[in-house]
This record gives C-alpha cells, structure tokens and sequence, in this order.
C-alpha cells in the first residue's frame, strides 16, 4: 500500500537523520530514491522527478530567500531589528510579548507567503530573543503558527484563491470567514500550545537554538548609531505593502472581472513576490547602509554572509520538495482518491479529512488543497444549501495538518529556530496539527450562523 511505503520512508529518513547522523539534504535524497522505487516508478523517471521536485521548490523560494536573507541582514546589522524589537517590548512588555510576535506575524502574513515571512520576521524574532533573553523557539512558534493560519484559510494565499476558484465561493467571503476562524485558532495554537509544548518538549525552548539557528549570528553588535523606529519599519515592510497591493488586484480582478492592460501588467510585475523582494532589497542598501553611515565594504559583507549561512538550508528544503515531489508522482494522490470513492459525509468533515490525508502523504499544502477540490466536488452534487465558502476553508484547515519531513515548511522552520528533528516534531508538527484541527472545529461553529 503506498500510504505504508510512505511510511516506511519517513522510517528510514529520521533512522538516517537521528541514528546516523548523515547530513540531513543526502539522507532526504536516498529516502526519495528508496520511496520512488518502492512506489514503482519507471527506474527511467526516478531522477527526472527527484530533480524537478528539488528545482521546482527552489524555483520558487531561492530567490525569495536570497534576497530576503540579505534584506534581513542588512536590518540587523544597521540596528533596525533591535529598533523595532525594542520599541514592541517597550510597548508590549514583556509579559505580552507573545502577543505582539503574534499580532505583527499575522498582519504581515496576510500578504506573505508563509516562507516570505519566515524569512523576513525571524531577524526581528532573534533580536527580542536576545534583548529579553527568552527562548527564539517560544517567539517563533507565535510567529510560524499566524504564517501558517493565513497561508491557510485566508486569500491571497495561493491555497485558498485556487480552492475558492474550483468550488466556486465567493473570495471576498472566504476572507472575511477565514479571518473569523484564524483569530481563535492563532490564540490557541501561538500562544497557549507553546506553554504545554514547554513541558512536553523542555530541550526545544533552551540557548542552544538560538546558536544554531541559520538566519543570524548571536554575536552582540555594537551599534554607534541606530536607524529611527519609522525608517527600520518601513523598510521591513516594504515587501509586505507591495505584495499586499498585488493581493489586493487579485481580488478585485477576480470578483469584478476586468482584463489586463499595460498599467496592470506592470503592477503585477513590481508587486510579484520575488520583484517585491528585489525593490526592497534596494531601497534597503539605502535607508540601512548609506543611510546609516555604513560603509559599501560592511553592506557587501552582511549581503555576502547572508547568502553563505543559507546554502545547506536551501538544500535541505529541496531535499524536502524532491520527497514531496516522488511522492506524488507515485500514483499517491491516485489512491487516497480511491479510498473515498463514494464516501458519504457532511462536505466540511469530508473536504477537511481528504485534505489532511493528503497533506500527510503528500506533504504539500497547497497541492493537497488543490487535490482535495477534485475529490470533493462530485460530492457537492445534489447536497442542498451547501455552504462553499465553508467547504473551502475546511479545505484549507485539512492542509495544515501535521507538517513534517515531506513538507518544506517543516525544514524551513527546524532550521530557521534551531531545532533538532525531535524538537520540531514536538513543537511545529503538533502545533500545526492544532492549527488545522482548530480550523475545522471553528469553521463547523460558524456553520451553525451563517
């Protein structure tokens, strides 16, 4: 059975990675090799699908993450991260400081991708951590799981635009109910699940993530002069207002109806996610080098330093595309749709328990979102009064679930906060268990209403 052979994968995977001790990108690519063969792939097509799920994941990310690394570097290292961390502990305190993570993570969220943010919020998450001397893992769980929410349940995000678009929901609803249902659930999955996964997981929430974490050093910079609160906020999100306005074209494009012109063509171009990236990264080298007084030597060096810490990471997340990728041009997908051929539940509980399935063999939420549309929708026939904005979001809810070795994401957080395979299990893959499980729970409440 390929949900077994799956199985057996992931096995041999944290057996490689914890038993081992063999570098995380190779034993990733041996368990893609092993799984495609057990899975009967064609022995002339194993390669070409471990490449393309390794190309096609960096594909989209690299460039982000380059350019994001560097944007985040530069803030660091002019002092705008620990002008803007400072300000939110001044205002916060730290007994709220969970909180502000968790508010700033969310509104920057609704327009990022869930990496984006990863990327860009994590300087600022490590420059906290370090003020209050917290732990970066207690931080940054509040910060993935409002990434992880709106990536989820709320348009823009690819997921639920595409998932709306096949079961025909209205957008503009999608997004009023998905922010309805993600406010209770970040509050419980960011902020109380943390102090349980305290207990249960006690060495994910110590010094040494923040030592191994990949996306800044723990060395204490002195900084001579410190860019103002505005100037360090602004350029942080630069990126999110941009990408925020290409959101925002998508929708009234969808919901209105009107075409592409030269005017919309060159927005859609500036406010496309790695163009948007690239734009700050420019007017950054300004507001937080020259700006600042730094010299061309110290700017070139953050850029370089922050390009050569993200090298095995970008590997070990196409490691996990290459996994992903086999997975799901073994047939998987083919045979989980077999399993609820005829399957006769409410269309919530049915749309959120395919996609989480997938979720779990295929580890990509966006395709498992995409997936679960064609199993579902025959089902939606003859079902009176149906509510498809609803079905999408339990859709979405289905795809958070249970993120671990298959999934990019997965990666990207263990790697990003510093934590071991075991760690990330206890923490990120629990946690977005709870995001999903919330997700349907408070979407079947709002069914009762509306």
């Amino acid at each position: 059975m390929p949900l077994i052979i799956i199985l057996i994968g992931i096995i041999l995977l944290l057996i490689m990675i914890m038993v081992f001790k063999l570098n995380t990108f190779v034993s990733l690519i041996i368990t893609s090799f092993i799984v495609a063969i057990m899975l009967g792939m064609p022995l002339n097509k194993v390669v070409e699908s471990i490449e393309s799920g390794l190309g096609g994941t960096l594909g989209h990310i690299a460039l982000i993450f380059g350019m994001g690394a560097m944007l985040g570097k530069l803030i660091a290292n002019s002092g705008g991260a620990h002008q803007i961390a400072h300000t939110l502990i001044n205002k916060f305190g730290e007994k709220r400081i969970q909180w502000a993570v968790l508010l700033a993570s969310f509104i920057v969220g609704i327009a990022l991708f869930l990496e984006v943010a990863i990327v860009l919020l994590i300087p600022i998450i490590i420059s906290i951590a370090k003020e209050l001397k917290i732990s970066v893992v207690k931080l940054g769980l509040a910060m993935v799981t409002a990434a992880l929410a709106t990536h989820a349940f709320l348009p823009p995000h690819p997921g639920p635009i595409a998932v709306s678009a096949e079961y025909g929901a209205n957008i503009g609803i999608v997004l009023v109910y998905g922010i309805i249902v993600a406010i209770p659930t970040v509050i419980i999955s960011g902020i109380y699940y943390p102090k349980i996964a305290q207990k249960i997981v006690p060495s994910a929430f110590g010094k040494e993530q923040l030592e191994r974490s990949t996306f800044a050093t723990t060395e204490n910079v002195k900084f001579n002069k410190l860019p103002t609160f505005r100037l360090s906020l602004f350029t942080a999100l630069f990126p999110v207002l941009l990408m925020a306005i290409g959101a925002l074209l998508d929708i009234l494009q969808k919901q209105m109806g009107f075409g592409d012109n030269v005017f919309i063509n060159i927005l859609k171009l500036i406010t496309n996610s790695s163009t948007a990236m690239l734009i700050s990264l420019i007017i950054a080298l300004y507001t937080m080098g020259i700006m600042q007084n730094i010299s061309k030597k110290q700017i070139a060096d953050s850029c370089t330093d922050a390009i050569n810490s993200m090298g095995m990471l970008l590997l070990v997340i196409g490691g996990g595309g290459a996994l992903k990728q086999v997975i799901i041009d073994g047939g998987v997908g083919d045979y989980i749709a077999k399993l609820f051929d005829g399957a006769n539940l409410s269309p919530i509980i049915l749309a959120w328990v395919v996609a989480a399935i997938l979720r779990l063999a295929l580890g990509s939420g966006t395709v498992a979102t995409l997936t679960t549309a064609g199993l579902v929708i025959p089902s939606l026939n003859g079902v009176p009064d149906v509510n498809l904005e609803l079905v999408a979001l339990a859709t979405g809810a289905g795809s958070a679930v249970a993120s671990h070795v298959n999934d990019a994401g997965f990666w990207m957080v263990k790697e990003s906060l510093g934590m071991t395979l075991k760690e990330a299990f206890g923490t990120y893959t629990v946690l977005s268990t709870i995001v999903g499980v919330c997700g349907l729970i408070f979407t079947l409440i709002l069914d009762i209403f509306v």
